[in-house]
């Protein structure tokens, strides 16, 4: 059984989409949907038990605290964690069993946005290498449930980078395997922030993380950048 987990802050108006989305391409597959709610301000927490989720409330806020709270409730043997704006491609279970039976224990999809402009397009192209530094939360993640647990899970102390920090951890534990098929994930950022200067502040944040800037670094560079963000 896969076990699909979403980490929520304020998303009422996405979450009964991207729910009802992942349930009508599931396909024959068995599956629990998971939603662990960061404390949010709105309804998103009672939109998604009525869309027939299970639901938690994070004893911390953060996507890397919350979707460790999701692992420890699934019950599926491989997780499955998607970001609440990204929609998975039709048949998306089909892809995940197939890399789990060619001997892939963790992996990925590409990435493309609901917004048809050049410049995104270009920039999703480069997600179909097998290359950490282009791997980013909104292609979502599965893992087999072993190996998030001997991996140690999600760093909960990383409030920003914290879906790319994994994937090297989980990459030591064998093949990871980037599908060849897209998700789509919401563009709202870059119509908030101009797409030029979103990408732009996306390379700064990047670029600072490898370079070694502590988070409270990051996260003031987040903050203090980026219009709408929910951190």
């Amino acid at each position: 059984m896969i076990s699909i987990i979403i980490p929520t802050y304020n998303e009422a108006d996405q979450i009964a989409t991207t729910i009802h989305r992942v349930l009508a391409e599931k396909g024959d597959q068995p599956l629990e949907l998971i939603v662990v709610d960061g404390g949010s301000s709105d309804a998103t927490f009672d939109i998604a038990q009525r869309c027939g989720a299970k639901t938690l409330i994070s004893h911390k806020k953060g996507r890397g605290a919350q979707m460790n709270a999701g692992a420890a409730m699934a019950r599926g043997e491989v997780l499955y964690f998607l970001h609440a704006d990204s929609i998975p491609p039709p048949n998306f279970t089909v892809y995940i069993n197939k890399a789990l039976e060619n001997g892939a224990i963790s992996g990925c999809f590409r990435l493309q946005f609901d917004y048809a402009h050049w410049f995104l397009k270009a920039n999703c192209w480069f997600t179909r290498f097998n290359v950490d530094a282009v791997r980013f939360g909104d292609q979502s993640l599965f893992v087999t449930k072993e190996v998030f647990g001997n991996a140690g899970g999600y760093r909960e102390e990383l409030v920003v980078m914290e879906d790319q920090e994994i994937i090297g951890r989980i990459k030591r534990f064998g093949r990871f395997k980037v599908m060849n098929a897209a998700m789509t994930t919401s563009a709202r950022k870059y119509h908030d922030n101009g797409i030029y200067n979103m990408q732009l502040i996306f390379f700064r944040i990047w670029l600072l993380y490898y370079l070694g800037y502590s988070q409270e670094h990051l996260v003031k560079v987040y903050k203090s950048l980026i219009r709408k963000h929910k951190l």
